[in-house]
This record gives C-alpha cells, structure tokens and sequence, in this order.
C-alpha cells in the first residue's frame, strides 16, 4: 500500500463520523455549532496532593504549585511594566533561516508577540478593563485592532502569518470574554482572510496567498479557526475538513519509503509530522507537536497519527530539553507552546509526566527579574509570553486552552 493510500485511508476514518472525532463533517461547523467534545476516557485522574488546582476537570490533574504560581505572577508582571505607550510589546521583526533566526525589523511593536503577551494575561484570568491588568489589555487590544488591515490581514511592521494567526486567535478569545462588536467585526475579517489565504494543499504558508503550505502555519491557522468557531464567527467546514487533510498528509506513516530517513540532524521516524508535503521533507519535535496540537484543534482528539505522536514526544523530550532549551532558542518555545496543549488535550499521565517536567525546567530558566530569554527569535517578550502561557495552561481559565 503506498503512502498516499495510507494517508487517503486515515483522512476517511476521520472524516466519515467515526466516533474518535468530535466533530463530524456532517456537523455544521459555521456559526460554532460544532463542539470540541471530551478527552480521551479510560484513565482515572492522579492523586493531585494538597496543593490548590484549577485543573479538575478531565483525565489528569497537576498540583498548583507556589512557585508555579509566583512564576507566572513575576512573568506578567513584567510583561506589564514592558509594554509599550502604543499597547503592543517590543520583538524582532524577521523570520527563520535555518536554525538561525533573520531580522528584518528591529526594535518593533510586535504585533505577533503582543497578541502572545495578551494571551497570556487572558490565561491568567485577568479580563479587559478590570482588575490588576485590565488597562495593560485595553492598551492591547486597541493596538491589534489598529493592525487589521482593509482585507482582513493583521500586520505591523512587516509581520507576517504565524502574526495574523496569533492576532486572530486573541481576538477570538477577548470577543468570547467581552462581545464587544467592534472586536467581532474584525474577528470575522481576519477569519475570512485565513479563509481566502487556505491553498490548494489545503494549508497555508508565511505569505497570504502562497501555492505551497507547512506545518508550523498551519497549525497557528487551525488554532485560530477553532477559537473564532467555538464563539460563533463563521467558518467553513470545507476549509477545516481541507486542513484536517493536510495534516494527515503530512504524518510519517510505516510506509517503508518514509521510514528512518536522516537529512542532517533530522529524522522521518514514524510519528512524527513532516514540516512539508514532500516525502524528503524534515521532520522534529516542534513539527509534531504541531501536527498533534493542529489535529486536535481541528477536532480530532484521539486516532492512531495522535497516540503515535505523543509517543514520540515522550521519548524526545529530554533530547530536545538539551539541544534547545538552555539556549532557549524559538524552537523551544514554538515547541513546547504545542507540545504541552498536545499533551494536556490528551489528558491522564502522559499530561502529567509532561507538564511537571517542562516546569521544572521553565522554573529554573526564569531569570531574577521574571522574564525569560529569547536570544534566537523575536527577544525576550516572546520567550516571557510563551513561558508564562505554558505555565498558565493548568489553570483553566482561557477557553482555547480547555479540554
């Protein structure tokens, strides 16, 4: 059986109903009336100890910790004392160029990192325009609405998708806290945009509008999607049953013309998530954190492509802990950013096992003053907000982050 039969087999049982999808093509998904259904049954939640948790739902808990806690609180506050007077956080403007990370812009409003940097407020349950940092997310969401362009594109200085996508998702997550209209006007713009944007591969690339696709776009899209369906914004079941599509596309199968290929320091083990359709396209950790993460945002939460990638996930943490994370390089982030809402979708011990090792790396990563550092990529905003939404993520309180 060849690749593509294999591939073409796995979209059927995804999209024909079965009951290891949530949301069926036969339900409507525009106007979110499709929902994202329960993890994964089967396992019984962990003793979670006396520590307090909000995580109590689901298939595995983990204790809130009080250094988990004065983290994150230490995080978001500087954050707060790091925003800029037009709203938005300062980041590199630029792109990846191999491992390496080419800046075109420098000493910019981000408005990608500032949409991460307002999510991670919102996850840390703090609302617009109250309480301890409800001025900063006003400031914050004036700035991104200012970056919604006549077509929908959200971009500033030059930002590109993976920015449109992160701007989207956060304005699906402030319309579902505050139904504010002007806020939902845009929403379903930059929503359209994505759509306009999806190619004929069914995905989508760094530029709008670009003929090939790969999987660290695609996942910010699918992400966005799923937010702005769950609170109603219109979207089209063909485009998430094309993306559904791709990603399959896109998983190394035990097809023996995929298997054990090395390019480099990269393998197509079986698992894994190719960065792009061709067969001797890489494959790594962060790529399928994000092919697991994309088919759950698209509501797919348990077939065999899923258990496989969080197997491979498991066995690849420390290594990838090692080659990445001291130096807290944007792989690192982009990685674990997927990795841990993978694992958490999932649910029960894998969740656990997961998270409590990433913490207590990320606590012993924090420097004095709370931040975190991003020397390869964006700078430090972006390492603090992904940082601080990792941590956040047991907490419960941002819909996107639920299971």
């Amino acid at each position: 059986m060849t690749s593509r039969m294999i591939q073409q087999g796995l979209l059927a049982a995804l999209l024909v109903g079965s009951p290891l999808v949530s949301a069926t093509p036969q339900e409507s998904l525009n106007g979110g009336q499709a929902t994202t259904g329960p993890a994964p049954s089967g396992q019984e939640p962990l003793d979670s100890g006396s520590s307090s948790q909000r995580d109590t739902r689901g298939t595995g808990t983990v204790p809130i910790t009080e250094a988990h806690e004065a983290a994150v609180a230490r995080g978001l506050a500087w954050l707060a004392a790091h925003q800029r007077p037009d709203g938005g956080w300062k980041g590199e403007v630029g792109s990846k160029l191999n491992t390496q990370y080419r800046v075109t812009r420098e000493d910019q409003t981000h408005v990608g990192v500032t949409a991460l940097a307002g999510m991670a407020f919102l996850a840390g349950g703090h609302l617009p325009g109250r309480g301890e940092y409800g001025a900063e997310l006003e400031r914050c969401i004036d700035f991104i609405l200012s970056c919604v362009q006549a077509d929908g594109y959200i971009t500033y200085a030059g930002t590109r998708m993976y920015s449109h996508a992160f701007s989207t998702l956060f304005l699906a997550e402030v319309y579902g806290t505050t139904q504010r209209d002007d806020v939902r006007v845009k929403l379903q713009k930059a929503i359209d945009f994505i759509v306009k944007s999806q190619n004929e591969e069914g995905g989508w690339r760094y530029a709008p509008h670009a003929v090939d696709s790969d999987m660290s776009i695609v996942v910010c899209q699918s992400m966005a999607l799923r937010a702005a369906r769950n609170i109603g914004i219109r979207v089209p079941k063909s485009t998430v049953d094309r993306a559904i599509a791709y990603v399959v596309a896109s998983a190394v199968t035990d097809d023996p013309r995929q298997m054990r290929r090395s390019f480099g320091n990269y393998g197509s083990d079986l698992g894994t998530f190719r960065y792009q359709l061709e067969d001797r396209s890489r494959s790594t950790f962060s790529l399928t954190a994000a092919g697991v993460a994309a088919l759950q945002g698209l509501g797919v939460y348990s077939h065999d492509l899923i258990l496989k990638g969080i197997d491979f996930l498991n066995a690849e943490l420390p290594d990838f802990n090692r080659a990445h994370g001291e130096t807290e390089h944007y792989f690192f982030w982009y990685g674990h950013y997927y990795g841990v809402q993978a694992m958490y979708s999932r649910g029960g011990q894998d969740w656990v096992n997961y998270f409590t090792r990433l913490r207590e790396f990320l606590l012993r990563k924090q420097d004095p003053d709370g931040s975190w550092d991003n020397p390869i990529g964006p700078g430090e905003a972006f390492g603090t907000a992904m940082a601080v939404l990792i941590l956040e993520i047991p907490f419960n309180f941002l819909p996107i982050f639920q299971r």
